[in-house]
């Protein structure tokens, strides 16, 4: 009797904790949601047996997720990554929470079938490449806010496959990104930024348009735009179509650009624009412009007249976005015991912030062309025929970025000191690469002061090897160690490889003075000077593998430059005129050595 009361009251007990729990299972639903947990999207363009077995197998369509990613996984090993694609397409609608298809996803696209296209459409490549970038950015990262991963690939695709140099046709995505970016960082008045006096009123604009077209200051501009083009009549689309009007004026009503000129100058004009590039930033690349203030602050090159002073990032720069999006990761996941996908994160800062010493200054050479159909790579294509500008991008050192790189890695140094030994180790000789590296840079630019101090820096830090034993080089002085450091990088160096390192830093220095960075160029003039003394030092004795005369090889590698289609024909042409009225010198070494080539030419058979 007593077990059978007890049974009874259980089953009561049970009913009514099952009538109670489906009486919260629609608020349950609804709250899931409302918060993006619950994904439902039909399968496109499946064939009919796979929409049918994820429909009919429900919670079991985890089965169907692994045997597509199989079949994805064989068939991107046999080259079919377009087939891939579409596979990879319906695994992140069946299972979006799931990380790993996104990476592999957005890598396909970028990496993969970027390079499947001909380096002669470099267009339809970038495309595939922000395909890759795109999906991440606005579709894995929003539905997997918390995954390290997905930052990490995302800062990856700028690091590595725009910022980088394998692919053929790297410096076509420099430039994309560039002119992308470039109008979004002026002013109403087209001023590149000079100070964080732009960010701070990027960061401050209103975020929403129901904000800016209430305020009275700017209704009038408003009003009059949508009278003068009806394209303005769409809100939704009046802030792309103002940004294009600023960038395209032809392809508007001619009243529109009236307009601008109307108010340029005026209180009304300034504040919406920078409304305009604030949406645009936050809208189409994510890019939050409070963060973006915070990373000048902490990442910026250093004012050498103010080094309390961090200036702006140079935003068009691809391993700015790297270091962005790689901070946000680490931000967003939180800490997980430094794994290693927070390790791998924090690398691709270390590496950008490294990138820019490197090479953190762009130069856009513009040239005006016209728009044809089968044009070289830095042509962009077009419907129109109409003229534009358009040109090349180079990458050249920012010194400025040295304080930042260093302190950054000195950080990170900190981070890991109680963690896993070789991981620590590694960073450390990173590190200790990177001083080197930037020493011997900073020697040969002139900057002895600042080499001075990386040197006492190296001595204080790495002064001793694992062992604890003193290492011979740190007793040598700044003059020597230099040399050290050269010498070791030039350590087994053979003729072919001699000359064409000499020749190569003698043609940068050429670039750098064609665009007026006589602090670099006179640098590497330097520094191809002592390559050149220190092979002829080592192999004095030996005739056959001598050096030829460091006149000629001035002349050829300017030969080489003036030849080199890659540079901007104007700028090659504009460097000898330089040289001839800033250099004579050098102008006369160069006129001789061309005689004298001229004669041997014309005396051979």
């Amino acid at each position: 009797m007593r077990d059978g009361i007890i049974q009874v009251v259980c089953a009561i007990v049970a009913a009514a904790l099952l009538l109670t729990a489906v009486g919260q299972l629609d608020y349950i639903n609804a709250q899931r949601k409302d918060m993006n947990l619950v994904v439902n999207e039909p399968l496109e363009n499946a064939p009919p047996s796979l929409a049918f077995a994820t429909v009919a197998m429900g919670a079991f369509r985890g089965l169907v997720v692994d045997v597509l990613w199989l079949r994805a996984e064989r068939l991107k090993e046999q080259g079919q990554y377009f087939d891939a694609k579409q596979i990879a397409e319906w695994i992140t609608i069946l299972q979006p929470r799931f990380a790993s298809v996104w990476e592999f996803h957005a890598w396909n696209m970028a990496y993969n079938i970027s390079v499947a296209i001909p380096p002669t459409a470099p267009d339809q490549r970038w495309q595939w490449i922000k395909n890759g970038f795109e999906l991440l950015r606005d579709k894995g990262i929003p539905l997997n806010p918390k995954s390290i991963v997905l930052y990490r690939q995302l800062g990856l695709i700028f690091q590595h496959k725009i910022g980088g140099v394998t692919d053929d046709v790297h410096k076509y995505y420099k430039l994309q990104l560039a002119t992308a970016m470039e109008p979004l960082l002026c002013s109403a008045d087209n001023d590149m930024y000079a100070d964080n006096r732009y960010f701070d009123v990027l960061a401050e604009a209103p975020s929403r348009w129901d904000l800016i077209v209430n305020d009275l200051n700017v209704t009038g501009l408003v009003s009059a735009l949508k009278a003068a083009d009806e394209v303005f009549d769409d809100d939704k689309k009046f802030v792309s179509n103002y940004l294009s009007l600023r960038q395209a004026p032809a392809r508007f009503a001619p009243a529109a650009f009236e307009v601008i000129d109307s108010f340029r100058g005026t209180e009304a004009l300034k504040t919406f624009d920078i409304f305009a590039k604030a949406l645009q930033l936050r809208n189409v690349w994510k890019l939050d412009p409070v963060l973006m203030r915070q990373m000048n602050q902490t990442y910026g090159p250093v004012d050498f007249s103010d080094p309390n002073t961090h200036l702006p990032l140079d935003w068009r720069h691809p391993d700015v976005h790297a270091i962005y999006w790689a901070v946000k990761g680490l931000q967003a996941a939180g800490r997980e015991a430094l794994s290693a996908d927070e390790t791998n994160t924090d690398r691709i800062v270390g590496h950008s912030l490294q990138n820019m010493f490197y090479n953190g200054k762009i130069f856009i050479h513009k040239t005006p062309v016209q728009f044809a159909e089968g044009s070289r790579m830095k042509t962009v294509h077009t419907t129109g025929q109409q003229a534009t500008q358009v040109g090349d991008v180079f990458l050249r050192p920012d010194l400025r970025m040295f304080d930042t790189c260093n302190n950054g890695r000195l950080a990170v140094l900190e981070k890991y000191k109680h963690g896993k030994h070789g991981t620590y180790v590694s960073m450390q000789h990173g590190h200790r690469n990177f001083l080197r590296s930037a020493l011997l840079l900073f020697y040969q630019a002139g900057h002895v002061r600042q080499a001075q101090k990386i040197h006492k820096q190296m001595q204080q830090l790495y002064a001793r090897d694992e062992n604890d034993q003193l290492r011979p080089q740190m007793k040598l002085s700044l003059v020597d160690y230099a040399r050290w450091v050269l010498e070791r990088q030039l350590k087994d160096l053979g003729y072919s490889e001699a000359r064409k390192i000499v020749q190569m830093l003698l043609r940068e220095s050429y670039f750098r003075y064609a665009v007026r960075d006589d602090d670099e160029a006179f640098g590497r003039e330097k520094m191809a000077e002592g390559v050149y003394k220190h092979y002829r030092a080592k192999y004095s004795d030996e005739n056959r593998i001598d050096l030829p005369d460091m006149r000629l090889l001035r002349y050829t590698a300017l030969l080489d430059f003036l030849n080199d289609e890659q540079y901007p024909f104007d700028l090659r042409l504009s460097l000898r005129a330089r040289i001839r009225v800033e250099r004579p010198e050098l102008a006369g070494q160069l006129e001789a050595q061309e005689r004298r080539m001229l004669d041997a030419s014309q005396q051979s058979p």
